[in-house]
């Protein structure tokens, strides 16, 4: 419920700022994300050009900008690209390797970071355990490699199954980073 009510309200706070779908005279900006991320208690590492395909956070967040009308570059051509690149099949990419990729990808803007959920020890008594994610990003334009804004996001979530709880943790903090990525477009412009 409470998911819901962030994405709502995220949604609405996009409409009131311009972006919501149905403004044909105002084209959205192409995004590039690429977002590394780490569910400590989860089996691997998910990332842009690894095998174990994109992450919970970069899934969410790519749901949540298309939702408002903004185009997602798929991660498959990423993927192919990395392959191609070996210079961009790193986890730690820096800012000049991932504005390549954004160039070659076409994108007007690129979401570079990193997120990294972990859990708590369960409360006394229950078997529910706490988990947190937290993420920090730059919104890059590709045309210029200037960074628009450095930003952060945070989740949580709770559940038995701590895997479960690390990755809902991490694709709630993608609606905390969304509604900052909408707002630094805004003041751009949008492309």
């Amino acid at each position: 419920m409470k998911r819901l009510f962030i994405l709502s309200l995220c949604i609405a706070l996009a409409a009131g700022l311009g972006y919501a779908q149905g403004q044909p005279d105002k084209p959205k900006a192409k995004i590039l994300l690429l977002i590394s991320e780490q569910n400590i208690q989860g089996p691997a590492l998910n990332w842009w050009a690894g095998e174990s395909g994109s992450s919970a956070m970069e899934t969410n967040l790519a749901k949540l900008l298309k939702d408002l009308g903004f185009q997602i570059i798929d991660p498959s051509l990423v993927h192919n690209i990395a392959k191609k690149e070996r210079a961009s099949r790193v986890v730690n990419l820096g800012n000049k390797e991932a504005l390549h990729l954004g160039q070659i990808a076409r994108a007007d803007y690129l979401v570079l970071g990193k997120a990294t959920a972990s859990c708590g020890s369960s409360m006394a008594g229950q078997d529910v355990r706490p988990c947190y994610a937290n993420a920090t990003a730059k919104l890059i334009r590709t045309k210029d490699g200037v960074v628009i804004a450095n930003l952060d996001a945070i989740g949580s979530s709770a559940n038995i199954d701590v895997v479960a709880a690390g990755k809902e943790a991490l694709s709630n903090s993608a609606v905390d980073l969304a509604a900052k990525i909408i707002s630094n477009l805004t003041k751009e412009g949008g492309k």
